[in-house]
Protein backbone atom coordinates (compact mmCIF):
# COMPACT_ATOMS: atom_id res chain seq x y z
CA UNK A 1 0.00 0.00 0.00
CA UNK A 2 1.79 3.23 -1.32
CA UNK A 3 -0.26 5.63 0.73
CA UNK A 4 0.76 3.29 4.09
CA UNK A 5 4.45 3.49 2.94
CA UNK A 6 4.30 7.20 2.47
CA UNK A 7 3.34 7.96 6.05
CA UNK A 8 7.05 6.98 7.60
CA UNK A 9 9.92 8.36 6.41
CA UNK A 10 11.30 5.50 4.85
CA UNK A 11 9.94 2.45 2.77
CA UNK A 12 11.78 0.28 1.08
CA UNK A 13 10.38 -2.45 -1.79
CA UNK A 14 12.73 -5.26 -1.17
CA UNK A 15 11.38 -7.56 -4.12
CA UNK A 16 9.20 -8.06 -6.46
CA UNK A 17 6.51 -10.76 -8.07
CA UNK A 18 4.53 -11.26 -11.10
CA UNK A 19 1.46 -13.49 -11.99
CA UNK A 20 -1.12 -13.49 -14.91
CA UNK A 21 -4.38 -12.48 -14.70
CA UNK A 22 -6.83 -15.81 -14.09
CA UNK A 23 -4.09 -18.07 -13.19
CA UNK A 24 -5.33 -21.67 -13.07
CA UNK A 25 -3.90 -22.31 -9.90
CA UNK A 26 -3.39 -24.53 -7.91
CA UNK A 27 -4.02 -22.66 -5.18
CA UNK A 28 -1.95 -21.39 -2.72
CA UNK A 29 0.00 -20.55 -5.27
CA UNK A 30 3.72 -19.72 -4.13
CA UNK A 31 4.84 -16.70 -5.95
CA UNK A 32 8.51 -16.97 -4.51
CA UNK A 33 10.48 -16.51 -0.86
CA UNK A 34 12.16 -13.90 0.92
CA UNK A 35 14.36 -13.28 3.58
CA UNK A 36 14.73 -10.23 5.78
CA UNK A 37 15.85 -9.35 9.01
CA UNK A 38 15.73 -5.97 10.89
CA UNK A 39 15.96 -4.83 14.54
CA UNK A 40 17.03 -1.48 16.86
CA UNK A 41 18.13 -1.84 20.53
CA UNK A 42 15.01 0.32 21.57
CA UNK A 43 12.37 -2.14 19.43
CA UNK A 44 11.28 1.25 17.87
CA UNK A 45 10.43 1.20 13.85
CA UNK A 46 11.30 3.54 11.39
CA UNK A 47 11.59 1.64 8.39
CA UNK A 48 9.19 -0.19 6.27
CA UNK A 49 9.60 -2.67 3.92
CA UNK A 50 7.42 -3.32 0.54
CA UNK A 51 6.30 -6.48 -1.72
CA UNK A 52 5.47 -5.35 -5.29
CA UNK A 53 3.22 -8.06 -7.19
CA UNK A 54 2.62 -7.23 -10.67
CA UNK A 55 -0.48 -8.95 -12.23
CA UNK A 56 0.12 -9.15 -15.77
CA UNK A 57 -2.94 -9.03 -18.45
CA UNK A 58 -3.58 -11.66 -20.91
CA UNK A 59 -6.30 -11.30 -23.79
CA UNK A 60 -9.37 -12.34 -22.28
CA UNK A 61 -11.58 -9.99 -24.03
CA UNK A 62 -12.57 -9.61 -27.49
CA UNK A 63 -13.26 -5.77 -29.00
CA UNK A 64 -16.75 -5.05 -28.25
CA UNK A 65 -18.90 -2.85 -30.76
CA UNK A 66 -21.95 -0.34 -29.32
CA UNK A 67 -24.72 -2.33 -31.00
CA UNK A 68 -25.52 -5.63 -31.79
CA UNK A 69 -27.50 -4.18 -35.13
CA UNK A 70 -27.03 -0.95 -36.93
CA UNK A 71 -29.53 0.04 -39.56
CA UNK A 72 -28.87 2.56 -42.06
CA UNK A 73 -31.21 4.59 -44.88
CA UNK A 74 -29.22 5.53 -48.34
CA UNK A 75 -30.28 7.25 -50.58
CA UNK A 76 -29.81 5.20 -54.58
CA UNK A 77 -28.50 8.36 -55.49
CA UNK A 78 -25.73 7.89 -53.24
CA UNK A 79 -22.25 8.63 -55.07
CA UNK A 80 -19.51 5.46 -54.34
CA UNK A 81 -16.24 6.77 -51.71
CA UNK A 82 -12.52 5.78 -52.20
CA UNK A 83 -11.61 4.14 -48.09
CA UNK A 84 -7.64 4.24 -49.22
CA UNK A 85 -7.91 7.86 -48.99
CA UNK A 86 -9.04 6.99 -45.08
CA UNK A 87 -5.85 8.89 -42.56
CA UNK A 88 -7.64 7.47 -39.64
CA UNK A 89 -6.08 4.19 -37.91
CA UNK A 90 -6.69 1.56 -35.27
CA UNK A 91 -3.59 -0.20 -33.26
CA UNK A 92 -5.23 -2.61 -31.63
CA UNK A 93 -7.87 -4.12 -33.69
CA UNK A 94 -8.70 -4.09 -37.26
CA UNK A 95 -12.54 -4.68 -39.01
CA UNK A 96 -13.45 -7.09 -41.78
CA UNK A 97 -16.71 -7.70 -43.65
CA UNK A 98 -17.09 -11.21 -42.97
CA UNK A 99 -20.42 -11.65 -45.22
CA UNK A 100 -22.88 -9.16 -47.53
CA UNK A 101 -26.18 -10.43 -48.97
CA UNK A 102 -27.32 -9.97 -51.43
CA UNK A 103 -24.16 -9.97 -53.96
CA UNK A 104 -24.66 -7.97 -56.42
CA UNK A 105 -22.13 -7.20 -59.04
CA UNK A 106 -22.39 -3.88 -59.37
CA UNK A 107 -21.91 -2.80 -56.05
CA UNK A 108 -18.48 -3.99 -53.71
CA UNK A 109 -18.55 -3.16 -50.07
CA UNK A 110 -15.75 -2.45 -47.89
CA UNK A 111 -14.54 -1.40 -44.42
CA UNK A 112 -12.07 0.47 -43.64
CA UNK A 113 -9.81 0.42 -40.41
CA UNK A 114 -11.89 3.02 -38.38
CA UNK A 115 -15.00 1.25 -39.11
CA UNK A 116 -16.36 3.46 -41.86
CA UNK A 117 -18.09 1.42 -44.68
CA UNK A 118 -18.54 2.33 -47.92
CA UNK A 119 -19.37 1.46 -51.33
CA UNK A 120 -18.19 1.02 -54.91
CA UNK A 121 -19.72 1.05 -58.24
CA UNK A 122 -23.71 1.80 -58.09
CA UNK A 123 -26.67 1.25 -56.13
CA UNK A 124 -29.93 -0.01 -57.60
CA UNK A 125 -33.71 -0.05 -55.51
CA UNK A 126 -34.33 -2.60 -58.20
CA UNK A 127 -32.06 -5.03 -58.30
CA UNK A 128 -31.13 -4.58 -54.25
CA UNK A 129 -33.89 -2.93 -51.92
CA UNK A 130 -31.42 -3.86 -49.28
CA UNK A 131 -27.99 -5.00 -48.08
CA UNK A 132 -27.06 -7.46 -45.11
CA UNK A 133 -23.62 -7.07 -43.98
CA UNK A 134 -21.56 -9.17 -41.11
CA UNK A 135 -19.04 -6.86 -39.92
CA UNK A 136 -16.04 -8.63 -37.55
CA UNK A 137 -13.80 -6.89 -35.03
CA UNK A 138 -10.59 -8.91 -34.36
CA UNK A 139 -7.77 -7.63 -32.03
CA UNK A 140 -4.18 -8.21 -32.60
CA UNK A 141 -3.64 -10.67 -29.69
CA UNK A 142 -0.26 -12.33 -29.68
CA UNK A 143 -1.17 -15.86 -28.28
CA UNK A 144 -4.58 -15.60 -28.98
CA UNK A 145 -6.70 -13.29 -31.15
CA UNK A 146 -10.26 -12.42 -30.25
CA UNK A 147 -12.92 -11.34 -32.00
CA UNK A 148 -16.90 -10.01 -32.08
CA UNK A 149 -19.62 -9.54 -34.76
CA UNK A 150 -22.84 -6.93 -35.32
CA UNK A 151 -24.72 -7.19 -38.57
CA UNK A 152 -25.77 -3.57 -40.90
CA UNK A 153 -28.72 -4.08 -42.70
CA UNK A 154 -28.29 -0.71 -45.13
CA UNK A 155 -31.43 -0.18 -46.61
CA UNK A 156 -31.33 1.42 -50.33
CA UNK A 157 -33.62 4.18 -51.12
CA UNK A 158 -36.22 4.26 -54.06
CA UNK A 159 -35.02 6.92 -56.68
CA UNK A 160 -36.46 7.54 -60.33
CA UNK A 161 -34.66 4.92 -62.51
CA UNK A 162 -37.09 5.62 -65.73
CA UNK A 163 -38.40 8.03 -67.26
CA UNK A 164 -42.39 8.47 -67.50
CA UNK A 165 -43.39 7.21 -71.52
CA UNK A 166 -46.65 8.49 -72.95
CA UNK A 167 -48.69 5.87 -73.72
CA UNK A 168 -52.24 7.19 -74.83
CA UNK A 169 -54.83 10.21 -74.72
CA UNK A 170 -58.31 9.93 -74.55
CA UNK A 171 -60.77 12.90 -74.71
CA UNK A 172 -62.67 14.68 -77.36
CA UNK A 173 -60.13 17.44 -77.53
CA UNK A 174 -62.78 19.92 -78.25
CA UNK A 175 -64.04 22.82 -75.91
CA UNK A 176 -66.55 25.00 -76.36
CA UNK A 177 -65.99 28.62 -76.67
CA UNK A 178 -66.44 30.76 -73.35
CA UNK A 179 -66.63 27.31 -71.32
CA UNK A 180 -64.71 27.05 -68.25
CA UNK A 181 -63.67 23.81 -65.95
CA UNK A 182 -64.45 21.28 -68.71
CA UNK A 183 -61.75 18.44 -69.62
CA UNK A 184 -61.00 18.15 -73.66
CA UNK A 185 -58.53 15.60 -73.14
CA UNK A 186 -56.64 12.68 -70.42
CA UNK A 187 -52.76 11.71 -71.31
CA UNK A 188 -51.47 8.17 -70.30
CA UNK A 189 -48.13 7.35 -69.38
CA UNK A 190 -46.17 4.11 -68.23
CA UNK A 191 -43.77 3.88 -65.29
CA UNK A 192 -41.68 0.99 -64.79
CA UNK A 193 -40.80 3.07 -61.27
CA UNK A 194 -42.51 1.79 -57.69
CA UNK A 195 -46.09 2.89 -58.18
CA UNK A 196 -46.98 5.88 -56.11
CA UNK A 197 -43.45 7.31 -55.21
CA UNK A 198 -41.99 10.66 -56.09
CA UNK A 199 -39.91 8.53 -58.97
CA UNK A 200 -43.24 7.39 -60.24
CA UNK A 201 -45.84 10.24 -60.25
CA UNK A 202 -45.85 12.34 -63.27
CA UNK A 203 -45.82 16.22 -63.26
CA UNK A 204 -46.79 17.79 -66.68
CA UNK A 205 -46.49 21.06 -68.23
CA UNK A 206 -48.15 22.73 -70.95
CA UNK A 207 -45.87 24.86 -73.36
CA UNK A 208 -47.46 26.70 -76.26
CA UNK A 209 -50.57 28.14 -74.13
CA UNK A 210 -49.66 31.99 -74.48
CA UNK A 211 -53.23 32.95 -73.03
CA UNK A 212 -53.21 30.69 -70.13
CA UNK A 213 -56.20 29.13 -71.47
CA UNK A 214 -55.43 25.66 -70.08
CA UNK A 215 -53.73 23.55 -66.51
CA UNK A 216 -53.21 20.38 -66.44
CA UNK A 217 -53.45 18.19 -63.27
CA UNK A 218 -51.93 14.66 -62.55
CA UNK A 219 -54.59 12.16 -61.17
CA UNK A 220 -53.32 10.68 -58.21
CA UNK A 221 -54.37 6.92 -58.16
CA UNK A 222 -53.84 6.41 -62.29
CA UNK A 223 -50.98 9.33 -62.72
CA UNK A 224 -52.70 10.38 -66.19
CA UNK A 225 -52.37 14.09 -66.72
CA UNK A 226 -56.04 15.89 -67.01
CA UNK A 227 -56.26 18.83 -69.18
CA UNK A 228 -58.07 21.41 -68.22
CA UNK A 229 -60.13 25.09 -69.61
CA UNK A 230 -59.20 27.34 -66.57
CA UNK A 231 -60.77 30.87 -65.90
CA UNK A 232 -59.68 32.44 -68.39
CA UNK A 233 -62.06 31.07 -71.25
CA UNK A 234 -61.62 29.94 -74.96
CA UNK A 235 -62.90 32.26 -77.72
CA UNK A 236 -63.75 30.86 -81.13
CA UNK A 237 -63.17 34.41 -83.05
CA UNK A 238 -59.11 34.32 -81.50
CA UNK A 239 -59.11 30.81 -83.63
CA UNK A 240 -60.91 27.86 -84.01
CA UNK A 241 -58.16 25.72 -82.69
CA UNK A 242 -55.30 25.15 -80.21
CA UNK A 243 -51.95 23.76 -80.61
CA UNK A 244 -50.00 22.45 -77.13
CA UNK A 245 -46.89 21.00 -76.58
CA UNK A 246 -47.36 18.63 -73.08
CA UNK A 247 -44.25 17.09 -71.50
CA UNK A 248 -44.04 14.74 -68.82
CA UNK A 249 -41.49 13.48 -66.14
CA UNK A 250 -41.15 12.47 -62.36
CA UNK A 251 -41.70 14.74 -59.70
CA UNK A 252 -37.81 13.18 -58.18
CA UNK A 253 -35.21 13.72 -60.62
CA UNK A 254 -34.11 11.24 -62.89
CA UNK A 255 -30.91 9.10 -61.92
CA UNK A 256 -29.07 6.37 -63.92
CA UNK A 257 -25.55 4.98 -62.93
CA UNK A 258 -23.98 2.41 -64.71
CA UNK A 259 -20.62 0.53 -64.03
CA UNK A 260 -17.53 1.41 -66.82
CA UNK A 261 -14.53 -0.38 -65.00
CA UNK A 262 -14.09 -2.73 -62.12
CA UNK A 263 -10.61 -1.15 -60.89
CA UNK A 264 -8.44 -3.88 -59.13
CA UNK A 265 -7.79 -0.02 -56.26
CA UNK A 266 -9.46 2.89 -55.89
CA UNK A 267 -13.00 3.88 -57.26
CA UNK A 268 -14.58 1.83 -60.37
CA UNK A 269 -15.35 3.86 -63.12
CA UNK A 270 -18.75 5.00 -63.78
CA UNK A 271 -21.19 6.89 -66.29
CA UNK A 272 -23.96 8.46 -64.35
CA UNK A 273 -26.91 10.80 -65.12
CA UNK A 274 -28.76 13.03 -62.56
CA UNK A 275 -31.88 15.31 -63.74
CA UNK A 276 -31.89 16.20 -67.59
CA UNK A 277 -29.44 16.03 -69.41
CA UNK A 278 -28.30 17.64 -72.49
CA UNK A 279 -27.42 14.72 -74.72
CA UNK A 280 -31.11 14.25 -75.03
CA UNK A 281 -30.26 10.83 -72.66
CA UNK A 282 -32.54 11.62 -69.99
CA UNK A 283 -35.38 14.55 -71.55
CA UNK A 284 -38.65 14.26 -70.32
CA UNK A 285 -40.57 13.27 -73.25
CA UNK A 286 -43.36 15.23 -74.75
CA UNK A 287 -46.63 15.13 -76.92
CA UNK A 288 -47.95 17.72 -79.62
CA UNK A 289 -52.32 17.99 -79.09
CA UNK A 290 -54.79 19.77 -80.62
CA UNK A 291 -57.75 21.45 -79.02
CA UNK A 292 -60.82 22.29 -81.38
CA UNK A 293 -62.78 24.97 -80.27
CA UNK A 294 -66.44 25.07 -80.60
CA UNK A 295 -68.50 28.48 -82.12
CA UNK A 296 -71.08 29.07 -79.73
CA UNK A 297 -73.88 32.26 -79.76
CA UNK A 298 -71.99 34.92 -78.26
CA UNK A 299 -73.87 38.20 -77.13
CA UNK A 300 -73.12 40.95 -78.76
CA UNK A 301 -70.97 43.65 -77.30
CA UNK A 302 -71.68 47.23 -77.21
CA UNK A 303 -68.52 49.44 -78.29
CA UNK A 304 -68.95 51.75 -74.52
CA UNK A 305 -70.93 50.00 -71.51
CA UNK A 306 -71.15 52.75 -70.09
CA UNK A 307 -72.34 56.36 -71.51
CA UNK A 308 -72.78 59.86 -70.15
CA UNK A 309 -74.62 62.43 -71.45
CA UNK A 310 -76.35 66.38 -70.67
CA UNK A 311 -79.67 66.94 -71.14
CA UNK A 312 -81.79 70.08 -70.32
CA UNK A 313 -85.22 69.58 -68.06
CA UNK A 314 -88.06 70.62 -69.90
CA UNK A 315 -86.82 69.41 -73.70
CA UNK A 316 -89.44 68.68 -76.34
CA UNK A 317 -89.92 65.04 -77.03
CA UNK A 318 -88.33 64.00 -80.01
CA UNK A 319 -85.00 65.41 -78.96
CA UNK A 320 -81.97 63.30 -79.67
CA UNK A 321 -80.09 62.33 -76.73
CA UNK A 322 -77.40 59.87 -77.98
CA UNK A 323 -76.98 56.84 -79.92
CA UNK A 324 -75.42 53.30 -79.16
CA UNK A 325 -73.74 50.61 -81.16
CA UNK A 326 -73.23 46.93 -80.36
CA UNK A 327 -71.35 44.33 -82.84
CA UNK A 328 -72.28 40.71 -82.54
CA UNK A 329 -69.10 38.79 -83.37
CA UNK A 330 -71.13 35.91 -84.63
CA UNK A 331 -72.63 38.78 -87.53
CA UNK A 332 -75.49 37.05 -87.22
CA UNK A 333 -78.67 39.34 -85.19
CA UNK A 334 -82.32 39.46 -85.45
CA UNK A 335 -83.84 42.74 -87.24
CA UNK A 336 -85.13 43.71 -83.53
CA UNK A 337 -81.77 44.11 -82.75
CA UNK A 338 -81.35 47.42 -79.92
CA UNK A 339 -84.33 47.69 -77.35
CA UNK A 340 -84.85 49.84 -74.20
CA UNK A 341 -84.08 47.38 -71.17
CA UNK A 342 -84.84 49.71 -68.16
CA UNK A 343 -86.92 53.28 -68.50
CA UNK A 344 -88.05 53.92 -65.22
CA UNK A 345 -90.42 56.97 -66.10
CA UNK A 346 -90.70 56.15 -69.95
CA UNK A 347 -88.57 58.93 -71.60
CA UNK A 348 -86.68 57.30 -74.61
CA UNK A 349 -87.13 55.18 -77.15
CA UNK A 350 -83.96 53.71 -79.31
CA UNK A 351 -84.55 52.64 -82.90
CA UNK A 352 -84.04 49.04 -82.93
CA UNK A 353 -81.59 49.07 -86.28
CA UNK A 354 -79.67 52.28 -85.37
CA UNK A 355 -79.28 52.43 -81.83
CA UNK A 356 -80.62 56.09 -81.77
CA UNK A 357 -82.21 57.24 -78.50
CA UNK A 358 -84.89 59.98 -78.97
CA UNK A 359 -86.92 61.40 -75.92
CA UNK A 360 -90.42 60.33 -75.93
CA UNK A 361 -91.80 62.47 -72.98
CA UNK A 362 -90.37 66.19 -71.39
CA UNK A 363 -87.78 65.22 -69.21
CA UNK A 364 -88.76 66.40 -65.48
CA UNK A 365 -85.23 67.03 -62.81
CA UNK A 366 -87.66 66.97 -60.22
CA UNK A 367 -88.69 63.80 -60.89
CA UNK A 368 -88.79 61.15 -58.54
CA UNK A 369 -86.67 58.76 -60.85
CA UNK A 370 -83.84 61.29 -60.69
CA UNK A 371 -81.27 60.94 -58.21
CA UNK A 372 -78.87 63.36 -57.80
CA UNK A 373 -79.61 65.27 -60.86
CA UNK A 374 -79.10 61.85 -62.70
CA UNK A 375 -81.58 59.64 -64.78
CA UNK A 376 -80.47 56.06 -66.06
CA UNK A 377 -81.75 53.79 -68.29
CA UNK A 378 -80.10 50.44 -69.74
CA UNK A 379 -80.31 49.55 -74.14
CA UNK A 380 -80.14 46.05 -74.83
CA UNK A 381 -78.66 44.49 -77.80
CA UNK A 382 -80.45 41.51 -78.57
CA UNK A 383 -79.51 38.25 -80.43
CA UNK A 384 -81.91 35.64 -79.06
CA UNK A 385 -80.83 34.19 -76.83
CA UNK A 386 -77.59 36.19 -75.97
CA UNK A 387 -78.09 39.96 -74.53
CA UNK A 388 -75.67 42.95 -74.55
CA UNK A 389 -76.02 45.71 -71.96
CA UNK A 390 -75.48 49.26 -72.14
CA UNK A 391 -76.16 51.63 -69.13
CA UNK A 392 -76.81 55.52 -70.55
CA UNK A 393 -76.37 57.94 -67.44
CA UNK A 394 -78.40 61.25 -68.51
CA UNK A 395 -77.78 64.04 -66.15
CA UNK A 396 -80.82 66.35 -66.25
CA UNK A 397 -79.67 70.19 -65.99
CA UNK A 398 -82.01 72.31 -63.47
CA UNK A 399 -84.61 75.36 -64.63
CA UNK A 400 -86.03 77.62 -62.71
CA UNK A 401 -89.59 76.30 -63.47
CA UNK A 402 -91.30 75.77 -59.97
CA UNK A 403 -91.92 78.85 -57.61
CA UNK A 404 -91.51 78.41 -53.50
CA UNK A 405 -94.05 76.92 -51.71
CA UNK A 406 -95.45 77.46 -48.56
CA UNK A 407 -94.95 74.49 -46.50
CA UNK A 408 -98.42 75.68 -44.63
CA UNK A 409 -100.91 77.24 -46.12
CA UNK A 410 -103.31 77.90 -42.61
CA UNK A 411 -101.97 78.73 -39.17
CA UNK A 412 -102.86 79.35 -35.94
CA UNK A 413 -101.96 83.01 -33.46
CA UNK A 414 -102.59 83.24 -30.08
CA UNK A 415 -104.86 86.93 -29.11
CA UNK A 416 -102.89 88.58 -26.50
CA UNK A 417 -102.27 91.98 -25.32
CA UNK A 418 -98.46 91.89 -26.56
CA UNK A 419 -97.13 90.81 -29.97
CA UNK A 420 -97.07 87.38 -31.05
CA UNK A 421 -94.64 85.44 -33.52
CA UNK A 422 -95.33 82.33 -35.61
CA UNK A 423 -93.02 80.58 -38.02
CA UNK A 424 -93.86 80.66 -41.86
CA UNK A 425 -92.19 77.86 -43.89
CA UNK A 426 -91.79 77.65 -48.07
CA UNK A 427 -89.30 75.42 -50.24
CA UNK A 428 -88.49 75.84 -53.77
CA UNK A 429 -87.72 72.12 -55.30
CA UNK A 430 -85.28 73.89 -58.17
CA UNK A 431 -81.66 74.28 -56.79
CA UNK A 432 -79.70 77.50 -56.42
CA UNK A 433 -79.17 79.93 -58.20
CA UNK A 434 -83.19 79.26 -58.64
CA UNK A 435 -84.32 78.34 -55.00
CA UNK A 436 -83.66 80.22 -52.05
CA UNK A 437 -82.90 82.58 -50.16
CA UNK A 438 -86.33 83.75 -50.37
CA UNK A 439 -88.39 86.76 -50.34
CA UNK A 440 -91.34 87.23 -48.21
CA UNK A 441 -93.88 89.89 -48.57
CA UNK A 442 -97.16 90.86 -47.16
CA UNK A 443 -99.84 92.61 -49.58
CA UNK A 444 -102.85 94.63 -48.64
CA UNK A 445 -103.70 96.66 -45.76
CA UNK A 446 -101.83 95.25 -42.84
CA UNK A 447 -100.66 97.99 -40.59
CA UNK A 448 -101.31 97.83 -37.51
CA UNK A 449 -101.89 94.30 -37.57
CA UNK A 450 -99.81 91.95 -39.30
CA UNK A 451 -95.78 92.81 -40.08
CA UNK A 452 -92.91 89.72 -40.84
CA UNK A 453 -89.62 89.14 -39.33
CA UNK A 454 -88.46 87.88 -42.66
CA UNK A 455 -85.52 85.01 -42.47
CA UNK A 456 -83.92 82.50 -45.49
CA UNK A 457 -86.40 80.25 -46.01
CA UNK A 458 -88.38 81.25 -43.36
CA UNK A 459 -90.33 84.31 -42.11
CA UNK A 460 -91.78 85.42 -38.62
CA UNK A 461 -95.34 86.49 -39.10
CA UNK A 462 -96.20 89.29 -36.18
CA UNK A 463 -99.40 89.38 -35.05
CA UNK A 464 -100.15 92.93 -33.47
CA UNK A 465 -102.25 93.42 -30.76
CA UNK A 466 -104.61 95.39 -32.31
CA UNK A 467 -106.02 92.31 -34.27
CA UNK A 468 -108.73 90.98 -32.80
CA UNK A 469 -110.17 86.98 -32.27
CA UNK A 470 -111.56 85.35 -35.36
CA UNK A 471 -110.40 84.07 -38.96
CA UNK A 472 -108.49 86.50 -41.28
CA UNK A 473 -106.90 85.79 -44.44
CA UNK A 474 -103.59 87.27 -45.44
CA UNK A 475 -101.99 87.61 -48.53
CA UNK A 476 -98.17 86.75 -48.57
CA UNK A 477 -96.16 87.25 -51.93
CA UNK A 478 -92.71 84.39 -51.75
CA UNK A 479 -90.23 85.16 -54.48
CA UNK A 480 -86.78 82.97 -55.31
CA UNK A 481 -83.25 84.39 -55.87
CA UNK A 482 -84.45 85.01 -60.10
CA UNK A 483 -87.44 86.44 -58.91
CA UNK A 484 -90.28 84.09 -59.42
CA UNK A 485 -92.82 84.49 -57.20
CA UNK A 486 -96.28 82.95 -56.35
CA UNK A 487 -99.28 84.91 -54.17
CA UNK A 488 -100.51 82.74 -51.19
CA UNK A 489 -103.64 83.49 -49.65
CA UNK A 490 -102.75 82.35 -46.03
CA UNK A 491 -105.85 81.43 -43.57
CA UNK A 492 -104.74 82.52 -40.33
CA UNK A 493 -106.99 82.04 -37.09
CA UNK A 494 -106.66 84.43 -34.06
CA UNK A 495 -107.87 82.24 -30.51
CA UNK A 496 -107.37 82.36 -27.00
CA UNK A 497 -104.47 79.76 -26.48
CA UNK A 498 -105.24 79.82 -22.38
CA UNK A 499 -106.42 75.81 -22.46
CA UNK A 500 -104.74 74.49 -25.68
CA UNK A 501 -101.40 76.47 -27.45
CA UNK A 502 -103.95 76.17 -30.61
CA UNK A 503 -106.83 76.36 -31.41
Amino acid sequence: NSELLSRHRRAWIIDSFEIEEGHPGPFPYELGKLRFEARKMDVSMDTRLGIQISIKDINDNPPRFERDLYEINLPQESTQTDIDESETRNSTFHYEIKSVSPNVRDTELVIDESGYISFKGCLNHEVAEKFTVVVEAKDHGEVVKLSSSTTVVIHVGNGNNHLPVISGQTGTGKVKELETGVSPLRLHVTDKDTPHTSGWRARYTVHGDERENFEILTDLETNDGILTVVEQPLDFENGAQRELLISVENEAPYYSCEVKERTPSGLWKVDTIKGHDPSGAAEPQSVKVTIDVEDTNDPPKFSMTVKEVVMMENVHAGTWVDKVTAVDPDSSYSKDFYKVGNDPAGWVTVDPLTGKITMIKTPDRESPHVVNGTYTILVYAVDKPMTGTATLHIHVWDQNDNVPQLRVDSLDVCVSDAPTTTNIEAFDPDEAPYAGPFTFELLGNVEGKWRLNPDYYAAGLVKEPGVSSGQHTIHLKISDMQGAFKVYNLSVTACGCTVTPNC
